[in-house]
């Protein structure tokens, strides 16, 4: 079990909290990175929304805000490197990497999976915080950690800016923290509500 904060330092933090959530909306609106319509994600579930975080951090200003605000709630955790998957989680990593003066690097899909390439490396007992950008089953994130612990290092966090899990919140086997939690529906490709099956699907996302 990983120390929760009691007292009135909880209080403060869950108003500090509250009003990240309300700024960092306010962004995804102001960018146009919030959307409507029918979509399918990386999960392969269908939505309505969509969270396009590439339009949020094309911003470089603003990526360097929010990622700022993932870093100060990643700071707790002690590791040596930050990694991301690419594409969608690399501008994140990037940024929490610079703000936490940790080196950045990624992992990329070849052949359909994850693969750690470019001559990046994990030390054995290398402690590492893993971050992407929007969280639903998570299976990018899992694929991350088993490359990690492959190598014989230690993840000691994982960070997202969106965690659209809902209910189904993955379990990573560490510290799971976000900037926002959004429980937003999600349906099956062979169960789409009717007012979806109208609509085109699009696929917004990383390939």
């Amino acid at each position: 079990m990983w120390p929760l904060m009691k007292g009135p330092s909880a209080i403060l933090q869950a108003k500090i909290d509250i009003f990240m959530h309300e700024d960092l909306l306010a962004l995804f609106r102001q960018t146009g990175a919030l959307l409507n319509g029918h979509f399918v994600l990386r999960s392969g579930l269908h939505s309505r929304q969509y969270f396009q975080c590439a339009l949020l951090l094309e911003h470089t200003e603003i990526a360097t805000k929010v990622c700022g605000w993932l870093a100060g709630k990643l700071r707790q955790f002690d590791c040596d490197a930050v990694i991301s998957p690419a594409l969608g989680g690399i501008i994140v990593g990037q940024e929490v990497g610079r703000a936490l003066s940790k080196r950045h690097i990624f992992v990329e899909k070849m052949e359909g999976k994850l693969v750690l390439r470019r001559g990046f490396k994990i030390d054995k007992q290398e402690r590492s915080i893993i971050v992407e950008d929007v969280v639903t089953r998570g299976g990018r994130v899992q694929e991350t950690i088993d490359i990690v612990r492959s190598h014989g290092g230690i993840v000691t966090a994982v960070g997202v800016i969106v965690d659209r899990s809902g209910e189904t919140k993955p379990s990573f086997g560490c510290p799971f923290v976000s900037l926002i939690e959004m429980d937003v529906e999600t349906f099956a490709a062979d169960k789409l509500p009717p007012d979806l099956t109208k609509i085109p699907a699009v696929k917004p996302g990383s390939k």
